[in-house]
């Protein structure tokens, strides 16, 4: 088999899994517990002011999503969503900081410095319809966002990046 047929019968595997993992946690029933057997330990946890957490489960930089899970209060998950999609990326504005960012869509699949042009950019790769595409934040020297792009993934276009 060549590396690029067991790559994506690898990634495959990898949704096939998340998936039949989302359908064993029930909102309002599944456990703090149940959803760390079943996702592990989060990447980076999000309290809010009510006493709900979120979790952080990133797919990047081979997958083309990334999770948060909510914990209520009462220690019950609350939600369970995919982050990268369009309806999402909306919501990205001009002046945001990092934190705001990361907060939202989760760990980026690719940062890099661009020092000449004094800016730092984020990308996350993600699927609409049969498309491959790639959501990119830019970043000013304060970490602030100055713009942001959907663009087709590099893969998509048979380039590396």
């Amino acid at each position: 088999m060549s590396c690029a047929v067991l790559l994506v019968l690898g990634l495959s595997g990898l949704s096939g899994c998340d998936l039949q993992r989302i359908a064993e946690l029930e909102e309002g029933i599944a456990t703090e517990a149940d959803v760390r057997v079943k996702f592990g330990e989060p990447v980076a946890i999000y309290a809010d002011d009510q006493g709900a957490r979120t979790f952080e489960y990133p797919r990047q930089p081979a997958g083309q999503v990334n999770y948060m899970i909510t914990i209520g209060a009462d220690g019950k998950m609350s939600a369970l969503r995919q982050v990268l999609k369009p309806s999402n990326f909306v919501k990205v504005e001009p002046g945001w900081d990092k934190v705001q960012v990361r907060r939202l869509l989760g760990l980026p699949a690719k940062t890099q410095r661009f020092e000449l042009k004094q800016e730092e950019v984020w990308d996350w790769r993600f699927a609409e319809g049969q498309e491959n595409k790639r959501f990119s934040v830019t970043f000013d020297t304060l970490g602030r966002v100055t713009s942001s792009a959907t663009t087709l993934d590099a893969a998509e276009l048979g380039q590396k990046g």
